[in-house]
């Protein structure tokens, strides 16, 4: 074969290549997904799935304080997942476990708990700002940091423990817990968690977030403290009607295994 023949052949083999990558690259590229517009007519697509993992403190809101110097601060673990379906909106899922406690700001008082919750969570997620990364765009030109609003509903699982003391629990102090006010915990309540989180992306897939929320309870005995009478407590332990509520503060990490 001459190169003059040979040229010719190359071309063609290379054109050939090429149709066929481009053809590759078209049916598994974004523009093969379904097409979506928001009202400014501008073409955005779904997605992607994260999972989010995150890490933190549980803090307490009830009968017995609402001062952050009197909480005994446990740990907040969660994990869940997020999936896009709008360029300004996210809807989610999340499972978590945190331990709150606190001590009594009535010292006439002198009571404390300490309480165990587990908490399943459905909710929508609301950024204000514009990222043009959420439409047809290089993934490049994502915002690097997005605030944003999130709201839900769920129910948590919740078994406390009221002992009379100032102490947190350890290994050094087991209080001598008092008689609970009822015999069914771990016992379920309605959560409606309200919060505020600012995302930072590291990576295409990679996101890190900082996410502070509080969460409105339909129960008073969050603390087992309550206006319920008890043993050593005709009234009750405490005169309060308000339900209790909790707060948390993660730092989560979210990974997107399929984005583009």
């Amino acid at each position: 074969m001459t190169l003059r023949s040979f040229l010719p052949a190359a071309a063609l083999l290379l054109t050939t290549a090429a149709t066929h990558s481009a053809l590759a690259q078209s049916a598994a590229g974004p523009e093969r997904r379904p097409r979506h517009y928001d009202k400014q007519g501008r073409l955005y697509y779904k997605g992607p799935v994260r999972f989010t993992l995150g890490g933190g403190v549980g803090y307490y809101n009830g009968d017995l304080t609402s001062s952050l110097g009197d909480q005994f601060l446990g740990p907040s673990l969660s994990a869940g997942l997020l999936y896009q379906f709008h360029p300004h909106w996210q809807v989610g899922s999340e499972v978590s476990y945190l331990q709150i406690g606190a001590k009594d700001y009535l010292p006439s008082r002198g009571l404390a708990f300490r309480g165990n919750n587990a908490v399943g969570t459905a909710f929508v997620r609301w950024e204000p700002l514009r990222d043009p990364g959420a439409y047809s765009l290089p993934a490049g030109q994502s915002s690097i940091i997005k605030p944003y609003f999130k709201t839900g509903v769920g129910l948590a699982l919740y078994s406390p423990k009221a002992y009379r003391g100032t102490q947190r629990p350890s290994g050094n102090f087991t209080p001598a817990y008092l008689e609970p006010e009822r015999f069914d915990y771990p016992a379920l309540a309605l959560v409606l968690p309200i919060g505020v989180g600012v995302t930072v992306r590291l990576t295409s897939r990679l996101n890190a977030t900082i996410e502070g929320s509080y969460s409105l309870t339909t129960t008073d005995q969050l603390d087992d403290i309550s206006t319920v009478p008890s043993p050593g407590f005709d009234a009750g332990r405490s005169a309060s009607p308000l339900n209790d509520n909790y707060g948390q503060l993660e730092l989560k990490l979210e990974y997107a295994p399929w984005a583009r």
